[in-house]
């Protein structure tokens, strides 16, 4: 790869054929991260819910067991 690039001026190979890269693979590695940002979202509110259903019930088994002492 470095032969590809060897005669090339700075801008060939800093700016336009990255240029390239985007315009073809775009929209792939567009789909890709806002999968993976979904995914990411998904399991933080899974955690979340989780986490808050754990606190709630927490919450009413320990009321109910001191209103049992009563």
């Amino acid at each position: 790869m470095k032969k590809i690039f060897a005669g090339m001026p700075w801008w060939v190979k800093w700016v336009a054929a990255p240029l390239i890269v985007l315009v073809v693979f775009g929209g792939l590695i567009t789909s890709v991260v806002g999968f993976v940002i979904g995914l990411l979202f998904k399991v933080l509110l899974l955690v979340a819910l989780v986490a808050g259903l754990v606190f709630v019930v927490r919450k009413f088994t320990a009321s109910s067991n001191s209103r049992g002492d009563w």
